[in-house]
């Protein structure tokens, strides 16, 4: 049974109330912060070894200690809430169902970064949370522990709720800054970094929700006891959002001590693939990592079993390897077809781009073009090499990591399931029936694949 820090106590009714979430404990993180010095709060977050929950999966106490101090100047903390990462909803979730959880992660972060103003940006399409966040505000204020003079601690913080108007791009740190200040929402050059140079210049901490919301039990635990949860570098709890071929998709708090197929087929998580169908591939960190066959899903390159944490998830590189990332886990059955899926991820990256980078602008709509053309039964075998040239000269070259988002799915899938792509090519025939953008409903009969698990 996995341990629970943050949804400990989702299925509470009334848990989203301040009178609710107060009676479970809520609020204690705050009242034992005030009396801690700021920087032993920070010094507490880096003993945890907490990483960013967001996808980078950086030292969170490590990130807050680069916050510049100068005199005179305000700072800022920015909760980044633009949860666009297709696969990943588990924000959401926290947001909706424990908006106090978020709010207190945020009065802790901000007394330690020593921050009087902080914001949450929230995704455009996630319309009907900002009214619960905001009553969650309202009551944390009430209630003395949002305002001026908190708990008659002489510190003052207010919080905002910031909606986006809905983009992708926006949930690169720099971008979200931009849009924040009411500009176009493109990435920033860096150095300098936000840390230095964020919001309207000042130093800015920009963390993800799930990250400021595991602040909470870090220090209620304290950092030493957090650590030993998890194991190795990857210390504490994650949620991972579950969808896909599985009986039971939702969002899972893990400790990180699990294998994947514990996972994906144990009742208490996924509880396995309907209808008896085996598993092909795995996409475990969002729809920007490297997608991973079943035999190198379920084992890593030494044999051993692969565990649903950053380390094991990444074993071996994107040769065999993918990524812990926002922990969007999206299983794939033997029926699925990788090709379709890896056109419409191009078809999803090159509609987001925010067209600032010429490898990304116009490298993503080559990407999609081609593997449209492939998967209408149009391709050629010189085609899957011009796909591989793409994506290898739009990875590490622009200014965010969205151009890497876009090349790594098409890179991965053409490494582990070339043989499909050739299939498509070589059986032109057999592709009858509509095979438009996100239309799976005809299975494709493809040849038996060694690497599918029975």
């Amino acid at each position: 049974m996995s341990k629970k820090l943050l949804l400990k106590h989702a299925h509470v009714e009334g848990i989203h109330t301040f009178d609710v979430y107060r009676k479970h404990g809520g609020y204690e993180s705050v009242e034992k912060a005030l009396k801690m010095a700021p920087d032993a709060i920070t010094e507490e977050v880096k003993a945890s070894g907490l990483r960013g929950r967001g996808g980078a999966g950086f030292p969170t106490g490590l990130k807050w200690s680069f916050l510049a101090k100068p005199e005179g100047v305000p700072r800022y903390l920015v909760v980044n809430a633009d949860e666009s990462e297709p696969g990943t909803f588990k924000d959401r979730y926290l947001m909706e169902f424990i908006p106090h959880l978020l709010i207190e992660g945020m009065i802790v972060s901000s007394y330690a970064l020593g921050a009087n103003t902080s914001y949450i940006y929230i995704r455009g399409e996630y319309s009907w949370i900002p009214d619960i966040l905001e009553k969650a505000i309202d009551e944390a204020k009430a209630a003395g522990f949002l305002g001026q003079n908190i708990q008659g601690t002489g510190y003052n913080l207010e919080i905002y709720v910031h909606r986006g108007a809905g983009a992708y791009i926006c949930g690169e740190e720099t971008a979200l800054l931009e849009s924040l200040e009411g500009k176009r929402g493109n990435p920033r050059l860096k150095p300098p970094f936000p840390a230095v140079k964020g919001l309207w210049a000042c130093p800015t901490v920009v963390n993800n929700v799930e990250t400021i919301a595991a602040v909470v039990p870090v220090i209620n635990l304290g950092g030493a006891e957090y650590a030993k949860i998890g194991v190795g570098k990857s210390t504490g709890t994650k949620l991972i959002s579950a969808c896909g071929n599985i009986n039971k998709p939702g969002v899972y708090e893990i400790d990180m001590t699990i294998t994947v197929e514990e996972f994906i087929y144990s009742d208490e998580y996924c509880g396995g693939i309907p209808n008896g169908k085996r598993l092909k591939a795995c996409i475990p960190g969002g729809s920007s990592v490297p997608i991973v066959p079943a035999n190198l899903l379920l084992r890593t390159i030494n044999g051993e079993p692969r565990y649903m944490n950053y380390e094991s998830l990444a074993d071996g590189g994107f040769a065999t390897g993918t990524m812990m990332g926002s922990g969007g886990f999206i299983v794939l059955d033997e029926d699925q077809s990788v090709v379709k899926h890896t056109m419409t991820l191009s078809h999803f990256y090159a509609h987001e781009s925010c067209g600032q980078c010429t490898p990304c602008r116009e490298g993503t709509p080559w990407m999609f073009k081609i593997l449209k053309k492939i998967a209408s039964g149009q391709g050629t075998l010189n085609d899957i090499d011009l796909l591989w040239d793409v994506q290898r000269k739009i990875e590490g070259n622009t200014i965010c990591p969205l151009g890497d988002a876009a090349a790594w799915p098409v890179a991965a899938a053409i490494r582990h399931f070339r043989d499909e792509f050739e299939w498509y090519i070589d059986n032109p025939d057999a592709l009858t029936g509509n095979y438009g953008i996100g239309n799976y409903d005809v299975p494709i009969p493809m040849p038996e694949r060694a690497d599918v698990n029975s």
